[in-house]
């Protein structure tokens, strides 16, 4: 139910903006708002998606590695009116987990010139072929299976890295937007006042209470906040639409953000993050536990340690034994129990090889341990990097909340400043000189509290980035 309103609100809010004038045409965006779009419809999102599927579809193939596999084979030979032979050998071969492949089938050999060591006739087999040295423990179709798991499972925590990284851009854009827009609200307010206060002047000049300097002092105030306030409506129409492009609908169309579209009157509320982990042991230990860089370590290192084993094999002496039961007719087990299996109605192989050096095996075998070390190194180096990164954010969110209680006793201090200056000036006790200094030093102090506080919700935001919670 709350992720529907959501997506009404948020189709509400960023498409439908033709209303009639009667109406509030002004529509707000929050932080959740983006962040819900982001997930949904950008198409960074959706490749992440589409990487689990790709695994999924690895992982597929490498279970076809275990797949039964049914053959034939036939063959006829012919020569100068002789029928030499007549071959047709249809067989079935079953791998299965460990190494072990159990295969059945029927030989059926006609002809005048067969060779001695064919049956004539039908016959059938069931047998085994066996690895005794090499591939025993773990050969290639083992290997590529486990990984294939492994990998599929990376896949879920490589989504969670592009998520992450993804949201903090969009959310970085946000409060950039935010803050451009909260500074030209500012702006604009004091182009109000000071254009109050032109008409005053101008009117006192009129009745001979004020110099005609006081017009041109009043004029320069009010085009020095006109210039500014046309500052700020271009950057918060750029930031508008740098933060246009994390928004896509869900026709995978990109989205521009109207100027209709503003923050909402709240977006200073501490509320809006209070679900958010603040605490540094705890993001500490979701750092280094749950991060998905670090994670994906984690899977990298079990891949590598899967393909160290099957390099182990290649130092092992190949040995492989197969052997088959045959019968009479198209019954492999026709003549089962008739007699031992080493006895009669038989048929075995046995293959040795094994390089002398062993050169290759060994090179093999130390790179996949030195892959290892050199992959644990890495992730011994980007836990560090973390942690730091975690402490950083967290030290400055720390100090930007002490900074923004400063901040507000400071500009309510200018604040009463230009209103004591204000009153003094009504009773003619001062000038539009001291006027415009206080209005000044107040409205620095109000435009440091808007990027104080932005920065300070971004931080929030950075922190859970730099823990990996905000996929």
């Amino acid at each position: 139910m709350k992720s529907l309103a959501i997506q009404w609100g948020l189709l509400i809010g960023l498409v439908v903006f033709n209303v009639a004038e009667a109406q509030d045409s002004t529509r707000t965006l929050s932080a959740a708002q983006v962040m819900e779009l982001v997930r949904k419809f950008h198409p960074v999102a959706k490749q992440a998606s589409i990487l689990i599927d790709k695994a999924q579809a690895d992982l597929l193939i490498a279970r076809g590695g275990f797949d039964p596999v049914l053959g034939a084979y036939i063959s006829r030979k012919r020569f100068d009116g002789t029928n030499y032979y007549n071959r047709t050998s249809p067989e079935i071969v079953i791998p299965t987990w460990y190494g072990i492949e159990v295969h059945t089938g029927v030989d059926n050999y006609t002809g005048e010139r067969l060779d001695p060591t064919m049956t004539k006739g039908q016959s059938a087999f069931l047998g085994v072929s066996i690895p005794l040295a090499r591939d025993l423990l773990m050969d290639k179709r083992r290997a590529f299976l486990k990984q294939a798991r492994i990998f599929r499972s990376l896949a879920d925590t490589e989504q969670r890295l592009v998520l992450n990284d993804l949201l903090m851009d969009a959310m970085d854009a946000y409060w950039q937007w935010v803050s451009y827009y909260n500074q030209y609200l500012v702006v604009q307010a004091n182009v109000a006042v000071n254009t109050q206060r032109l008409d005053f002047v101008r009117k006192s000049l009129l009745n001979g209470e004020r110099a005609a300097i006081d017009t041109i002092e009043t004029l320069a105030q009010l085009q020095s906040f006109q210039y500014q306030q046309n500052q700020y409506q271009l950057e918060f129409r750029n930031a508008g639409l740098r933060l246009s492009a994390f928004l896509w609908n869900e026709m995978g169309e990109p989205y521009t953000l109207p100027e209709t579209v503003t923050p909402p009157a709240d977006w200073d509320d501490a509320q809006h993050f209070k679900d958010f982990d603040l605490d540094l042991t705890s993001l500490l230990s979701a750092a280094t536990q749950t991060h998905p860089q670090l994670r994906s370590y984690d899977f990298k290192l079990r891949a590598l340690d899967i393909d160290k084993k099957l390099k182990f094999q290649e130092l092992l002496p190949k040995a492989d034994f197969r052997y088959n039961h045959l019968s009479k007719g198209y019954n492999a087990l026709a003549s089962a129990g008739e007699a031992a299996i080493f006895d009669n109605n038989y048929q075995y192989g046995f293959k040795f090889e094994i390089p002398l050096r062993l050169s290759a095996g060994r090179g093999a075998y130390k790179k996949a341990q030195l892959k290892i070390q050199e992959t644990r190194l890495g992730q011994m180096q980007k836990q560090l990097e973390l942690e730091i990164k975690v402490r950083q954010y967290y030290n400055e969110f720390n100090i930007l909340k002490e900074q923004i209680k400063l901040q507000n006793l400071n500009y309510a201090n200018y604040q009463q400043l230009v209103k004591a200056e204000e009153i003094r000036f009504s009773n003619g006790e001062s000038s539009l000189f001291l006027i415009n200094s206080r209005e000044n030093k107040a409205l620095d102090a109000r435009q440091e509290l808007i990027e104080l506080k932005t920065k300070y919700y971004k931080t929030a935001y950075a922190l859970q980035w730099s823990a990996g919670l905000l996929d």
